[in-house]
C-alpha cells in the first residue's frame, strides 16, 4: 500500500492586499501566466510525491472547489470549509485524518523549494514544527540616525538596506502540534509560535536560498509573472 504524503493548502483568505486583482476571484485563483497559482502549487506538490492535498477554504470557496474538482487530478483532493475566519493555523482542527507529519502552506506562493527533501529532513529529525525561512532585504530611503538614551547621536547610516529572515508560509508539522491549537477559534502562525516559545518547545527553521515570492501584494504578483518562465523550469 502506497504511503500517504499529505499537504494542506490554506486558501480561505480574502486577498485584500492583492486588490484589484482579487475583486472577482479568490487569491489562489489569480493567474501566473494564465495558470492559477493554486494549480501551479498542486502540480509542484505532485512532482515531489505528494498524493493527498487538502484545501482549507473560506472566501469564495465554491470557485476553487469547482475548478479543482473539474481537473480530475491523479491525486486525492479534498476540502474543508470555514464558517468563520480561523487564521493560518486554526483550520487544522477541521481536519480529522491528519497523518503523523504533514506539510502546511499558503496558497499564494511561487518558489523552487524542494518540498520532498525538506519534508524528509523534518520527519527524520522528529521535529514538532519546522518553519521554512527566506532572507529579504528592505531599502530605507532615509538617513537613519542612532542615538543613546540621552538623545546624543552615536551613529548614522545613509539610506541603508536591512536584511532579515521571514517566514515563507511553508511549514512542516507533526500531528502532536494539534494539542496546542484551540477549537473553533481564530489562531494564526504568530499565535502558535508565541505559545510554543512560552512553553519552551523546540521550533526548527530551515533557510531557503533559492527563489520565493508571496504573491499577496501587487508588486510581488507582477514580479512573479515576469519571473515565471525562468522559474517554472526549476519547479516542474
Amino acid at each position: 500500500m502506497k504511503k500517504t504524503k499529505r499537504a494542506i493548502i490554506l486558501a480561505g483568505g480574502f486577498g485584500r492586499r492583492l486588490l484589484p486583482y482579487t475583486i472577482s476571484i479568490p487569491k489562489p485563483m489569480v493567474p501566473i501566466k494564465n495558470k492559477p497559482i493554486i494549480r501551479i502549487l498542486i502540480d509542484q506538490l505532485i512532482s515531489h510525491g505528494f498524493n493527498h492535498v487538502s484545501l482549507c477554504l473560506g472566501y469564495q470557496s465554491h470557485i476553487i472547489e469547482e475548478y479543482l474538482t473539474k481537473l480530475n487530478l491523479s491525486i486525492k483532493i479534498d476540502f474543508t470549509f470555514e464558517k468563520k475566519p480561523l487564521g493560518t493555523i486554526g483550520p487544522l482542527k477541521l481536519i480529522n485524518d491528519l497523518p503523523n507529519n504533514f506539510l502546511l502552506m499558503n496558497g499564494d506562493i511561487l518558489t523552487d523549494l524542494n518540498f520532498s527533501n525538506k519534508f524528509r529532513k523534518h520527519t527524520l529529525n522528529n521535529n514538532l514544527f519546522t518553519i521554512n525561512t527566506f532572507q529579504r532585504s528592505q531599502y530605507v530611503d532615509f538617513g537613519v540616525i542612532h542615538t543613546n538614551k540621552n538623545n546624543k547621536l552615536i551613529n548614522f547610516f545613509e539610506k541603508p538596506t536591512n536584511t532579515y529572515l521571514v517566514s515563507m508560509g511553508i511549514y512542516f508539522l507533526n500531528k502532536k502540534i494539534l494539542k496546542y491549537i484551540p477549537n473553533n477559534k481564530h489562531y494564526g502562525f504568530d499565535d502558535l509560535v508565541l505559545d510554543l516559545l512560552k512553553k519552551r518547545k523546540k521550533i526548527n527553521s530551515e533557510i531557503h536560498k533559492g527563489y520565493w515570492l508571496d504573491i499577496g501584494r501587487p508588486d510581488d504578483y507582477e514580479k512573479a509573472n515576469k519571473d515565471y518562465n525562468k522559474i517554472i523550469k526549476k519547479i516542474l
